[in-house]
């Protein structure tokens, strides 16, 4: 397939100067902004790091990336596919204990080296390569995006439980809910009007959504209500299209479901301390976990203006959340 062009970034003047024309609005607070780009939200560093990740990066045939927006159990998945790329037998070292998820996927639009247009290669990473991005199908670089042998996994969640997860999330150091910094009341707002890190959080689902109805040996979509009703099934299929298939070895399968549960990883030591983001703990990715916490959160309004922009958001499309 060939590959169209991507745009070039020079250089940082360059990136300025597109980001002076961009829409802009305080999220919450006047040092938390938000800049529109190609229709999605992001804060100023990780728009840097995303126009040059869009025209510089160069995929390869047996890259895997992981796509999510936020807050929907892309940290269980990379503990997944990690746990899956590795050797399953149990006398095997599990390097699920010695760093959290997130070190073994890293987020591509969060690494330093992107804040800054690129000098030299960016990757000495042996082949296969592991990487996640929370960004929007349409900014992934065509490399990617026009190669038929680097695959994408994308993981959605219902949007209600995606948005508690959230609050929790951006609320982790309040210990008070008279102390949160972003009530959920407004937070609910933003989030149906598209406003929030990555968002809007439909047009992203449905543009991976159509994607991997069209190609689905390239993108595989997954739900994480699935994962959690039936995680064989679901672990399965995952293995099945990273080439790594379990097939009859039922073992191998139970010793993957066995360290990644969510209750394992969120008692892992190296999860319980430290960081893999310098301003983000790392017990801050694992939480409750389940599916249906919203109704422990949500009024029935909320509950209510969430099921009505789903239901308008995902008209035709085919996809339930």
């Amino acid at each position: 397939m060939s590959e169209k062009k991507s745009s070039p970034i020079a250089n940082n003047e360059e990136i300025e100067r597109i980001i002076e024309q961009l829409p802009k609005i305080d999220y919450f607070f006047n040092d938390f902004q938000l800049y529109q780009w190609e229709g999605f939200w992001s804060n100023l560093t990780v728009l840097k790091a995303a126009m040059v990740f869009k025209a510089t990066f160069k995929s390869e045939p047996n890259d895997v990336l992981l796509a999510s927006s936020i807050k929907t159990g892309s940290t269980w998945l990379k503990a997944i596919c990690v746990s899956i790329m590795q050797s399953n037998k149990e006398e095997e070292e599990d390097i699920l204990v010695k760093d959290n998820p997130h070190f073994h996927f890293p987020t591509i639009e969060s690494l330093d080296y992107y804040s800054k247009p690129p000098t030299h290669d960016l990757y000495t990473m042996p082949s296969l390569r592991l990487f996640h991005t929370h960004l929007p199908y349409r900014v992934l670089p065509n490399s990617i995006k026009n190669s038929d042998n680097c695959k994408i996994i994308y993981i959605t969640r219902n949007p209600k439980d995606t948005l508690i997860s959230m609050w929790h999330f951006f609320n982790y150091n309040s210990k008070h809910l008279e102390d949160l910094i972003f009530p959920l009341k407004e937070l609910v707002e933003y989030f149906c009007n598209g406003v929030h890190p990555y968002g809007p959080f439909f047009e992203h689902v449905l543009e991976y959504w159509e994607e991997s109805k069209k190609r689905p040996q390239k993108i595989l979509f997954l739900k994480y209500e699935d994962l959690k009703i039936d995680p064989n099934k679901e672990v399965a299929k995952i293995a099945l299209f990273l080439g790594k298939p379990f097939g009859n070895d039922e073992e191998d399968l139970e010793i993957v479901l066995k360290k990644c549960s969510l209750e394992r990883l969120k008692n892992l030591e190296v999860n319980k301390s430290g960081s893999i983001v310098s301003f983000i703990h790392n017990s801050a990715f694992f939480r409750k976990g389940v599916v249906g916490d919203w109704k422990n959160h949500m009024t029935p309004e909320m509950e209510e203006q969430l099921d009505k922009i789903t239901k308008l958001k995902l008209q035709g499309s085919g996809l339930e959340l």
